[in-house]
This record gives C-alpha cells, sequence and structure tokens, in this order.
C-alpha cells in the first residue's frame, strides 16, 4: 500500500513540476504515472552503474557534474513516455532538482507517521 501511495505521490510531484516550469509538459495525470514510473525504474537500475562510471567526474566537479546526471535522467525519461516531454537538458536539471524538492515535502508531510510524544512520570 505504501509503494502504491509513494508512486501516486511522485505522480503528483511531476504533476507540480509541470505546472511551475514552462520547459516540462505533462499531458495528462495518466502520462505522469507513466513518468514516475519510468523515473523510479531509471533511477532504481542505471542511475547507479552511471554515477559509479562518472564518479571521477563526480569528483573533479566537486558533486556538481551529480545534478546533471539526475538532468539527464529526467531528460531521457521524457524522450521515452509520451505525454511527458522535456525540452532541454537545462529545465531538466532545473525539473530534477524541482522534482526532487517537491517529493521530499509530499513525501515526508503525507507518508511520514507522526510523533508519538510520550509524557515522563
Amino acid at each position: 500500500m505504501r509503494l502504491l501511495a509513494s508512486w501516486l505521490l511522485h505522480a503528483a510531484a511531476l504533476m507540480a513540476v509541470a505546472y511551475l516550469l514552462p520547459g516540462v509538459t505533462v499531458d495528462s495525470f495518466t502520462s505522469a504515472l507513466w513518468a514516475a514510473l519510468i523515473l523510479g525504474l531509471i533511477n532504481t537500475f542505471i542511475k547507479p552503474i552511471l554515477t559509479l562510471l562518472t564518479l571521477p567526474l563526480t569528483v573533479i566537479t566537486l558533486g556538481i557534474f551529480y545534478f546533471i546526471l539526475n538532468g539527464l535522467m529526467f531528460y531521457w525519461a521524457g524522450s521515452i513516455v509520451d505525454g511527458f516531454r522535456v525540452d532541454g537538458v537545462l529545465w531538466a536539471v532545473l525539473a530534477s532538482l524541482l522534482y526532487s524538492l517537491v517529493t521530499s515535502v509530499l513525501m515526508n508531510l503525507l507518508l511520514t507517521p507522526p510523533v508519538k510524544i510520550e509524557r515522563l512520570s
């Protein structure tokens, strides 16, 4: 159940990014669901390999290249899914940053269990 809720929140975050950035277009919530699924698969299976391969470049640029790698993964997902389009790599880098931020806020607000405060006596 938590996986389904997480998937829906990622799709909602993708819709929010498309609303806020003019360089990202999502046609429908169904397209956002597919794009969120593809982004999740890319980030799970392909990104770790590319992160390892580009580690020297990431170290040389003091971590800046990792943002570009995130943007490239976002751009690649935009080229795979019909109904989800990213207009360029710069938009993809900005969108990946905003997507990460919106996703973290939504996940922390909606899926984090409340803290139980117990009274000490």
